[in-house]
């Protein structure tokens, strides 16, 4: 490290290099109360050749290859750092056998001031935090409810049956009598007060299956189950159901007079789908009728297939009462092989032919298995109606 003397005014040479006491020497040249003090336009001169020029060039190059620092520029910029060499540590003695060697401790780096002083700043500088949404508890949501069950749902296997065209006003010939074209008749007003009556009970005790049957043959079962399933379809917002289970003479199709379509023992097997078997006359009325008639009635009720397509066929149209036309109890065992899949029996008795012996059987056949919901007395000659016995 190089010093620089300032040469007395005197003119006295100062002394090239030294140590610490020759700079001492030369401190009576700045003392303040000799001849050799600076005087005020000396100062003034010091200042004015000490003022920054307009284009400065470059750093003069000493002669030994380095930057030439003038004293008063040395005294200005700081001394550079003086570069100590650090001792080499000594090589570190092995860890004993069997035991882990302690984690070196991690060096910090010194940081530079300008570096420790931004961090500093970022530290100190408040960390901006994002606000988590929050719902509103007084902000209410309608969200839509179940439709009205007067809207039909996108899907309704019910309006997939086929609609069929059908003369409820009995303008078309048919072969059986319906009290549908005749609404100020007698007949007609026993057929809405037996439909009134049935969905008391019905609706009473949860059911929806019914048997309509007779004694024996000739009894009216037809007749009855197809004008009541007329009287059941005026009603508003209702579906019922009307299935020919005769196989041994199916009629309804007959009785309605529309044309024969389908093959029940093979809907009742599942090989034929729901909406390729039924036909809807209405809104609020389906047929499944038969034009294949059965002498192996009672093997195909007894099938668990049929108990499994008559549970599904209630299910997809959601019909509220269904209506079986079965035949005869006395005459075949088709009625009590299908008596495990409804809910109750409607007895269709001939006021001509069916004895008292013969509904004391049917009921002693019916007891324990499904209740008997009334007997209906049917071709009476004493009034001009339908009469029912509950």
């Amino acid at each position: 490290m190089k010093h620089f003397a300032v040469s007395p005014s005197d003119g006295t040479p100062a002394r090239p290099e030294g140590g610490e006491n020759e700079l001492k020497n030369t401190a009576p040249a700045f003392d303040g109360g000799g001849e050799d003090r600076m005087t005020q336009k000396g100062y003034k001169r010091f200042r004015r050749r000490n003022a920054p020029a307009p284009q400065q060039a470059g750093p003069e190059i000493g002669p030994e290859g380095g930057t030439a620092a003038s004293p008063l520029n040395s005294a200005r910029s700081p001394a550079p750092a003086v570069q100590t060499q650090q001792p080499i540590p000594a090589p570190k003695a092995a860890p004993p056998e069997g035991t882990r060697p302690a984690p070196a401790p991690q060096s910090v780096t010194p940081q530079p001031a300008a570096v420790a002083a931004k961090l500093r700043t970022e530290t100190a500088r408040p960390v901006r935090v994002k606000p988590r949404l929050e719902l509103d508890r007084q902000a209410r949501v309608d969200l839509p409810g179940e439709p009205p069950m007067d809207l039909p749902t996108r899907f309704d296997p019910w309006l997939q049956i086929p609609q069929v065209a059908f003369d409820f006003l009995g303008q078309k010939p048919s072969r059986l009598p319906l009290v549908s074209a005749f609404r100020a008749s007698p007949t007609a007003r026993a057929f809405d007060l037996l439909r009134t009556r049935l969905l008391h009970s019905l609706k009473a005790h949860g059911w929806k299956r019914v048997a309509v049957t007779s004694p024996s043959a000739g009894g009216g079962t037809t007749f009855c189950a197809v004008n009541l399933a007329l009287s059941l379809a005026r009603v508003p917002q209702s579906r019922s159901l009307l299935m020919d289970m005769n196989f041994r003479r199916p009629g309804i199709a007959a009785a309605l007079g529309i044309p024969p379509h389908g093959d029940m023992s093979a809907f009742l097997a599942g090989e034929v789908p729901l909406n390729q078997h039924l036909q809807r006359l209405s809104v609020s009325l389906a047929v499944g009728s038969n034009c294949h008639p059965d002498h192996n009635a009672s093997d195909i009720l007894h099938d668990r297939r049929a108990a499994d397509v008559i549970s599904a066929m209630i299910n997809e149209t959601r019909a509220d009462t269904v209506l079986f036309d079965l035949p005869p109890v006395l005459e075949h065992d088709d009625v009590t092989a299908f008596l495990p899949q409804v809910d109750g029996v409607l007895l269709i008795s001939d006021g001509d032919r069916t004895t008292a012996a013969e509904l004391a059987a049917c009921e002693k056949m019916l007891a324990g298995h499904a209740p008997l919901l009334g007997v209906v007395l049917n071709k009476a000659h004493q009034s001009d109606k339908t009469q029912v016995t509950p």
